[in-house]
């Protein structure tokens, strides 16, 4: 297959959807927002859900098919994580746009224009609480002329005030299936030849997130070509290998504290963030039939307690050993005292 002559632009720019319909494996949302542009009955919007499940692109493509490109610019305001968004802003800038009065339009025959603008607040759940709280009354006095669409991962962050005011809607990881639909859609557009054992990898690696899947697999063609292994997707993904967390169980199952920190020393100094070795060896201990839940149970309990400490600014190397340590002796059955710094 020859190669096609490709761009600079980001894939996942290029291939994000254009209409509400196009978005996948969110059949409910789609029926629901589809049933809007007809009416042009658009309540407050909250999309939650894990990063790269299509909740901006529905978000975008919904107010693009309301006021179309004409009246796209003056009609919908989008900030996300990268604006200020302290209680300034909400003060200035959001409640400016907010009071702006609108009408019916005749510039845009072919599109709903209803009579209101559309502020979209993307990574909402970023937002500091006094700002939260100074947009109730913002959402109460132009809601008339104003809707608002916030979009967050994590839905417990939004206080309750606002979310109450919304239409939730809760946007799924994508399944396996459809993961592959997309992607096996991307390569034939590129000329990108993805063996079967990649494209599992690449499933793999993203978790649900076809944002991340996209601009792994570009990442991987610029660098590797038209023709892309499993090797090919793991060397740029930032997953650890297999066998890298092989060692680090074996290690801790041999019951030798000198062989658990010869791999830790080695983990940290090939460059693996802590936290990447945290969240593969979290889906291991869980997925795994050969350990019993009690020893699950001290494992998991340990790993979240090195995530907020890792967070929190701590030491990688010590941390890490801390895990090895409390892994060791969950799965050799010693006492958590002799484990225990």
């Amino acid at each position: 297959m020859a190669v096609r002559q490709r761009s600079t632009q980001q894939w996942v720019e290029k291939y994000r959807p254009r209409q509400v319909k196009d978005v996948a494996y969110q059949d409910e949302v789609v029926r629901t927002l589809t049933n809007t542009l007809e009416t042009g009955n658009l309540p407050h919007l909250l999309f939650y859900g894990p990063p790269g499940t299509g909740k901006t692109s529905t978000a975008l493509a919904l107010a693009h098919q309301l006021f179309g490109p004409v009246l796209y610019k003056s009609r919908v305001l989008e900030l996300n994580a990268s604006d200020d968004r302290g209680i300034n802003v909400v003060r200035t800038k959001i409640k400016d746009f907010a009071a702006i009065a609108v009408g019916n339009s005749h510039n845009a025959p072919d599109y709903p224009c209803p009579p209101f603008k559309i502020i979209i607040l993307d990574e909402a759940d970023s937002m500091t609480e006094d700002a939260q709280n100074a947009l109730r009354r913002t959402m109460e006095t132009y809601s008339k002329v104003t809707r608002f669409c916030f979009i967050c991962n994590y839905v417990s962050r939004i206080i309750e005030p606002l979310a109450s005011r919304c239409a939730k809607y809760r946007f799924r990881p994508l399944n396996e299936e459809i993961m592959t639909t997309r992607v096996k859609y991307v390569c034939q557009e590129e000329g990108i030849q993805l063996s079967p054992e990649a494209l599992s990898a690449l499933s793999k690696v993203s978790g649900g997130d076809l944002r991340r899947a996209i601009t792994v697999l570009q990442s991987a063609a610029r660098l590797y070509g038209s023709s892309i292994s499993s090797d090919n997707i793991i060397s740029v993904s930032g997953v650890v290998p297999d066998e890298v967390m092989d060692s680090f169980i074996a290690a801790c199952k041999s019951g030798q504290f000198d062989k658990a920190q010869g791999v830790v020393t080695n983990i940290i100094a090939e460059g693996y963030p802590a936290s990447q070795i945290l969240n593969q060896l979290f889906d291991i201990v869980v997925s795994s039939p050969d350990i019993a839940d009690e020893q699950k149970a001290r494992i998991l309990e340990r790993i979240a307690e090195t995530d907020k400490a890792l967070i929190d600014g701590a030491d990688e190397f010590l941390q890490l050993l801390d895990v090895a340590s409390n892994t060791l002796g969950a799965l050799c059955n010693l006492s958590q005292e002799v484990t225990d710094f």
